[in-house]
């Protein structure tokens, strides 16, 4: 870690990179608790002011892969959302309820995250899917076992329990305070994988980011990646205007898709599920942390998500159609957006995936 310090932390002109060995070691060194905190911290944030090559990004996916507890549940294939672990605070998130719903089709998910971490502290997964009554400390074992329950057939996994070394290191991130490159890499640790493919869907708005996501999930194994310019670097576009999304199967080289949401029958005046006025504070810390009451916005979200699954229409409902068609769709279910929505819609109207949240 001296050496590696002496190298990056050396200036704008004179900071050397290090090779992708060198960023395993070094960050598989700090996940195991073996590096003073000065030193990870001077380490990440030299790596960001120097900016990350791909071979530092893929080190250090490489040592958070490593030490990820895994299983292999007994489906053949698995979606894996890596919505933005940070979460969000501008509006209600709807991607946690992509679970059931898509599981509802056949297709296997599974979502992770955490509690709380920077640079937003918004709110995440875990919060609403906690409110919704869903479990969100299982273990690996369990959460492979509760994808593969055909009454379910999706879970939550929360990196506390995937990988604890990584997970310790929240309360320093924070003190951190600038985004690190576990940030970046953190959403693809794969903890549940399907026997014969797993699935990568996650989210960005930075345009750099596309390839570097395609490419660091061809390292994490990903067999498909689906990476959709979504409201707050979610998975979810825009509901009033035309996105992209970039994809790859079968390790091949990723594309770029345009979809319009007009197309799928969603006209919506708002970009995604306004927050209800009754979670806002008074002001944020600062121009990024949330000014939101986060148990309050849960709850909302909660709530909005489990009427959408039982056929309410609105915004939460649209954005599952969009999120979900392009999902269903990426994985081979339907020849066309235009089915997979009709197909979402089907279920939603329905109200069958509500039973499979539990």
């Amino acid at each position: 870690m001296r050496t590696i310090i002496q190298r990056i932390a050396t200036g704008p002109e004179l900071s050397k990179n290090i090779s992708r060995e060198e960023a395993r070691l070094g960050t598989k060194a700090i996940l195991e608790n073996r590096i003073d905190p000065v030193q990870v911290a001077i380490f990440f944030i030299a790596l960001r002011m120097k900016r990350e090559t791909l071979d530092e990004n893929k080190g250090v996916l490489d040592a958070v892969l490593e030490t990820t507890g895994r299983v292999v549940a007994m489906v053949d294939e698995v979606v894996d959302i890596g919505d933005p672990y940070d979460g969000y605070n501008r509006c209600l998130p709807t991607a946690p309820f992509l679970g059931p719903l898509l599981a509802e089709l056949g297709v296997h998910v599974v979502s992770h995250g955490l509690d709380r971490v920077g640079p937003k502290y918004g709110v995440c997964a875990r919060h609403i899917l906690q409110a919704a009554g869903v479990p969100v400390d299982l273990s690996p074992a369990q959460a492979g076992a509760r994808l593969s329950d055909p009454a379910l057939g999706w879970t939550y996994i929360d990196q506390a329990q995937s990988n604890p070394g990584l997970h310790n290191m929240v309360g320093l991130r924070a003190q951190i305070i600038k985004r690190q490159v576990l940030t970046t890499v953190e959403v693809l640790s794969k903890p549940v994988a399907g026997r014969n493919k797993t699935h990568f869907i996650t989210g960005f708005v930075h345009k750099p980011y596309p390839p570097i996501y395609a490419e660091l999930a061809r390292v994490a194994g990903f067999a498909s990646a689906c990476i959709i310019r979504g409201v707050e670097g979610g998975v979810v576009p825009s509901l009033r205007q035309a996105g992209r999304y970039f994809h790859y199967h079968d390790m091949g080289p990723e594309s770029e898709v345009a979809i319009d949401p007009a197309a799928l029958g969603i006209r919506q005046e708002v970009r995604a599920v306004p927050l209800p006025g009754s979670v806002t504070a008074a002001e944020g810390e600062d121009e990024i942390v949330a000014a939101i009451d986060i148990p309050a916005t849960a709850r909302a979200a909660a709530e909005a998500g489990m009427s959408a699954l039982l056929g309410t229409k609105g915004a939460f409902y649209d954005s599952l159609v969009l999120s979900g068609a392009i999902i269903l769709h990426h994985v081979g279910k339907a020849a066309s957006l235009a089915d997979a929505a009709a197909q979402i819609r089907s279920v939603l109207d329905s109200g069958r995936a509500a039973r499979r949240v539990a």
